[in-house]
């Protein structure tokens, strides 16, 4: 009998690193970022990858579960200007995260918002003859659903199969003029439907100082954008602040009738800080912030008017620079905990009465899942890469529908907020504190 021995988590290991490897290769300024990321301390990675399908999403979610990932959240991208609908596929226990916290933000083209219809039916087409892919991953993955595992060469062969689907494709599948139609309607539009597969849209190293980061990008020969997206700098970071950057140019050859036509277009990449996780209260307050920051100055993408934007930052966010996530305790703003070793060790918390003081005397601390669950995708207005568009989609959201071509109930916020409620009442029984007051 042959003996499976590969865990999820392990084949999640192999594929990120490979998918690393990969992307290094295609875009050479992502390894020149690695090293600048590894200078000023950098821990997990993330992708993106658009689909165009019903049938996509439904097979990439049967892909992800071999690697351990499991679809949390549902982002409807319309509010922000573009016709597409989304999940996150992520490792979601508290052992998976500290093995390898690799996650794929997966967003899928809705064809049904592409407003002439003509353009529609013909995107549709295009879309339905392509197959994304190999017939190997999808048996390897038919292999984990029956056995529920691997051997540890059939998740070699699984890490490199799959890999063609993230892989890039510059061979056009639509024509010149379908392209420069769908482009005109959304360049998104174009990019989702007019190659062979979806390919890995950005891969993305995490920071823990994208100050210190965007600072030293030039010196390495990057140019990012002028603002830092987000909250200003902090004394302790939380959700969410991002940059992208122009990782490359390409040049693209089309067919047109009995011709060929070239056409050039950027590829970008993106560095993401992500702080602690807040509880619904602290989440809603800094959104309000964030907001009254985007209503009094524009965020314009060539940067013309960066010194306006980060000096309303600074004021619209003034009065709470210096709150430090333990501080946002007391105040109901955060709410995920895990124990320390020393909380562990000790058979009672001390004089502490409250979650906050086990926290300020060192028995308890921020979970890891807290940076899992901080801001990576949930505001769509902000972290979509396509946030700067100007096309107006009403907001459509869909999630019965999503979930029903994904062939699985994603992971929602409520219980998001639930599970954190259950790590910090698991934090408070290893501690011996299970009946201590939150605040």
């Amino acid at each position: 009998m042959t003996e499976r021995q590969a865990h999820p988590d392990d084949i999640r290991d192999l594929f990120s690193r490979a998918m690393s490897d990969m992307y290094r290769a295609e875009i050479p300024q992502y390894g020149t970022l690695l090293a600048l990321v590894a200078d000023v301390l950098g821990v997990e990675r993330h992708g993106v990858i658009r689909l165009g399908t019903a049938q996509e999403l439904y097979d990439i979610r049967r892909l992800f579960a071999v690697l351990g990932m499991d679809p949390v959240g549902y982002h409807d991208l319309s509010v922000a200007g573009a016709p597409v609908h989304s999940t996150a596929f992520r490792p979601i226990t508290e052992d998976a995260l500290r093995r390898n916290r690799f996650w794929v933000f997966t967003p899928l083209l809705r064809v049904d918002l592409i407003e002439d219809l003509a353009l529609r039916a013909e995107a549709a087409a295009i879309l339905a003859a392509r197959r994304v892919f190999t017939r190997r991953v999808l048996e390897l993955v038919g292999v984990f659903e029956a056995e529920r595992a691997l051997t540890l060469s059939e998740a070699q062969e699984f890490a490199r199969e799959a890999l063609e689907t993230f892989r890039r494709h510059s061979d056009p599948t639509a024509y010149f003029a379908t392209y420069r139609k769908l482009h005109s309607a959304l360049r998104l539009i174009a990019d989702i439907v007019s190659f062979e597969g979806p390919h890995i849209n950005h891969l993305t190293p995490r920071t823990l100082d994208i100050d210190a980061l965007q600072a030293g990008m030039p010196g390495r020969g990057t140019a990012p954008k002028a603002i830092i997206e987000g909250p200003p700098r902090r004394n302790c970071p939380v959700l969410l602040r991002k940059n992208s950057f122009k990782a490359r140019e390409e040049r693209i050859v089309f067919r047109q009738s009995t011709q060929k036509v070239t056409a050039g277009t950027a590829l970008f990449g993106e560095i993401k800080q992500r702080g602690g996780a807040m509880a619904a209260k602290g989440r809603k307050f800094y959104d309000e912030l964030l907001a009254s920051v985007r209503r009094n100055v524009q965020n314009d993408p060539a940067g013309l008017n960066a010194s306006n934007y980060e000096s309303s930052s600074r004021c619209a966010f003034v009065h709470c620079r210096t709150i430090g996530v333990v501080d946002c305790i007391p105040r109901g703003l955060a709410s995920c905990y895990s124990a320390t070793p020393a909380g562990r060790a000790s058979t009672r918390p001390g004089a502490a009465a409250t979650v906050y003081e086990l926290v300020r005397e060192f028995f308890c601390n921020f979970s890891s899942s807290c940076t899992r669950t901080s801001y990576p995708s949930a505001q769509p207005a902000s972290s979509s890469p396509i946030s700067a568009t100007t096309k107006n989609y009403a907001a459509q959201s869909n999630r019965a529908q999503f979930e029903t071509v994904l062939g699985a109930v994603s992971t929602t916020k409520s219980s998001s907020m639930r599970r954190q409620r259950g790590l910090r009442q698991q934090a408070l029984n290893q501690i011996g504190a299970t009946q201590i007051a939150f605040a």
